[in-house]
């Protein structure tokens, strides 16, 4: 490993540092990189990856390709989670980025052009009234953004959520996730929340009848729930209970957003817009962090209108020049491009080609999604004298990480990046950049139909992960 020792001024005269740098950083090998990582960062993480066979070290990328320290090429159908729409590394989204260096990058003693024109591509391109935008730096902030924007509009009363949700891990967004899992280390949440089936539009009515509600906040697809879709017609029951009984609408697009479903958002599939809308993920363009919170000007005004509320909600590093310079020539490439209607041509392609697989293999259960967001979801596994053998460790693995077995044989065996989703580990997700093209798909279609034919069944796929 390569050190450098610098000497450092001041008070700690005399101390020498051994800093790696990103000269060092950059040159770590695969096995240096996984021991600082178990050491510095997450060593639970670190072991879990390594038993899903995700612990490689990749040092390229182009696109949808990948590469790892030998030089061999990988699909990355992951993209990020979403943030990816261009793949990685895209020269125009990059161009812009570097366009906007000579500008101040994080100046509060100015008004910013950069902040000001992206705040208006945004207007112009998401339904309804949706008008003034509030930025921050992830989508977990844009969530956090959008409830404490419904709360001041609001007033007093409870939030509804659905069952299966995800909203960040922040401890607000946490207040209206949907998994345990993920809640239970951390109560007491915020107080006044109300959980409902997702998709059950008499639920949610019972819940407005009955509560003074603030906001309803929803996903138009359940990504991490596992790319589950609601009955046809649910948003637009969901718009019109909401204002019949005066809560406010939030739509969480973090993931669906920008073209992943088909549709610039994926409401537009039903012809609605929100009160509040919670975008991030793709809108840097997988250059640069960013989250925005779009409201109506009614809504804004209600809770931060006015020369004494202009500064009730701010963000040192919300609406930086760089980032918004990235998010302005997403918007561009994807309305100029027309990726959206590429999603939606590709993601039909491939979900047949899924269904397909499905008729051929007893293992999966469902094949869902819409446009470059699909599921496939896995029978679970019966416990059996593997289980036994192993002191339980395949079948725990096979609970709690069920896909993530079927994504480590397509990595290792396919140089195919995928993954689970948070809600639903039984839910493996493709999830591609949305320039992928019916040659890659046609590779992954292939590579999963050798995976689940090489093996019997999934407690064969963690003794091959173990084996490892």
């Amino acid at each position: 490993m390569q050190n450098r020792n610098i000497r450092q001024s001041g008070k700690t005269e005399g101390r020498r540092y051994s800093l790696l740098g990103v000269d060092g950083a950059l040159s770590l090998t695969q096995s240096e990189n996984a021991d600082l990582f178990a050491k510095y960062v997450n060593p639970g993480l670190r072991t879990l990856l390594s038993i899903v066979g995700f612990d490689r070290a990749f040092v390229k990328a182009q696109g949808i390709e990948v590469f790892d320290e030998e030089g061999k090429r990988y699909y990355d159908f992951l993209g990020g989670y979403g943030s990816l729409p261009f793949g990685h590394g895209p020269k125009d989204i990059l161009n812009a980025v570097d366009k906007a260096n000579v500008r101040p990058n994080l100046l509060q003693a100015h008004i910013p052009a950069l902040q000001s024109a992206l705040a208006h591509d945004l207007a112009e391109i998401t339904p309804g009234d949706l008008e003034i935008t509030f930025f921050s730096n992830s989508g977990t902030e844009a969530v956090e953004s959008g409830l404490k924007l419904a709360r001041g509009a609001q007033g007093d009363g409870v939030f509804v959520y659905c069952e299966g949700a995800f909203h960040g891990k922040t401890l607000g967004a946490l207040s209206v996730g949907g998994r345990e899992k993920y809640k239970k280390p951390f109560m007491p949440l915020l107080a006044g929340t109300i959980e409902i089936p997702f998709g059950d539009a008499d639920a949610l009515e019972r819940a407005l009848k009955s509560n003074r509600v603030v906001a309803f906040i929803v996903e138009p697809v359940q990504g991490e729930g596992g790319v589950i879709l609601p009955p046809e017609g649910y948003l637009q029951e969901a718009r019109e209970l909401t204002s019949r009984y005066g809560a406010l609408l939030i739509l969480d697009e973090v993931q669906t957003g920008f073209g992943r479903t088909g549709k610039m958002f994926a409401c537009e599939h039903e012809g609605i817009a929100p009160d509040i809308l919670c975008l991030a993920k793709a809108l840097g363009g997988g250059v640069m962090p960013i989250g925005a919170t779009m409201a109506t000007r009614k809504v804004w005004e209600k809770a931060y209108g006015g020369l004494s509320r202009a500064v009730l909600h701010t963000s040192t590093f919300g609406g930086g020049g760089r980032a918004c310079a990235a998010g302005l020539a997403t918007i561009e490439k994807l309305v100029g491009e027309n990726l959206s209607a590429h999603a939606e041509e590709m993601g039909a392609y491939l979900q047949q080609g899924l269904k397909t697989l499905q008729s051929a293999f007893k293992t999966i259960e469902e094949v869902r999604g819409k446009g470059l967001l699909i599921g496939i979801e896995f029978k679970k596994p019966v416990s059996g004298l593997l289980d036994v053998l192993t002191a339980g460790t395949i079948n725990k693995v096979s609970e709690e990480y069920y896909a993530s077995l079927v994504a480590g044989q397509l990595m290792k065996k396919h140089d195919i990046i995928t993954a689970y989703t948070l809600n639903n580990p039984n839910v493996m997700r493709l999830e591609p950049p949305l320039i992928v093209q019916k040659e890659h798909l046609d590779y992954a279609l292939n590579a999963l139909e050798d995976v689940l034919a090489g093996n019997k069944g999934f407690f064969s796929m963690a003794a091959g992960a173990l084996r490892r």
